[in-house]
């Protein structure tokens, strides 16, 4: 397991950014609007790294794996990339959205704290 290499700073950037329960993001990703018409097509993004997040959503801290912790960066990566250093909900293209929400983040929605 990966426990003590889980940064508490990594730890809590993820459970701030993504901010869909793991509930929203596995119905989410079963809609049309989700499918691969708004995904790229690298084989970490997408379906691939949103389905490994509502596992990560799932589980203790303690349980996490080197893949999940992978996970973790890619998703944070991601989400600063493309929303900066201070998110705050705001609408954009729908294509955007939809790409973010596929990995957790939904940028309408506020950051859970």
């Amino acid at each position: 397991m990966a426990e003590n290499r889980v940064s508490d700073e990594l730890w809590t950037e993820f459970h701030e950014l993504v901010n869909m329960t793991s509930r929203e993001l596995a119905d989410w990703l079963r809609t049309d609007s989700a499918g691969e018409r708004t995904e790229s097509a690298s084989e970490d993004t997408g379906h691939s790294l949103g389905e490994k997040v509502v596992h990560i959503l799932g589980k203790r801290r303690s349980d996490l794996t080197d893949e999940d912790l992978s996970a973790m960066e890619q998703v944070v990566r991601r989400v600063r990339s493309e929303r900066g250093e201070e998110p705050e909900p705001t609408a954009g293209e729908t294509h955007w959205r939809h790409n973010l929400m596929s990995i957790g983040h939904d940028p309408l929605k506020p950051l859970t704290p």
